[in-house]
């Protein structure tokens, strides 16, 4: 199941769990999609891959179950930041940005 991190990675603007501007890699690095375009250009400065628009999760439970939704699995509440420098992010983004993330 998602992490759903409330926070940009970069800029630390919160994303709440329905923030239609969150972005995650595969690994769920969390950015928002201004810091995607104009910062990383497409180009997580972890793993090098590319970012989508993250999932929304549901607020309710919509299953006879009831155990689905934010109701029964919030969002984190853990901030995190990136462990990369500008520099670092710079040398990922211009190493990878001109190759398609299905081709990295």
């Amino acid at each position: 199941m998602l992490e759903l991190r409330p926070n940009c990675e970069w800029c630390d603007r919160d994303l709440p769990p329905d923030a239609a501007e969150a972005r995650i890699c595969s690994y769920e690095c969390t950015y928002c999609a201004e810091c995607v375009e104009a910062v990383l250009r497409n180009v997580c400065p972890t793993c090098g891959g590319g970012f989508q628009p993250r999932p929304i999760r549901p607020k309710g439970a919509y299953r006879e179950a009831k155990t689905l939704g934010l109701t029964h699995q919030p969002a984190s509440t853990t901030r995190v930041r990136s462990q990369w420098t500008a520099v670092q992010v710079e040398e990922m983004s211009a190493k990878l940005d001109s190759t398609p993330p299905h081709k990295r």
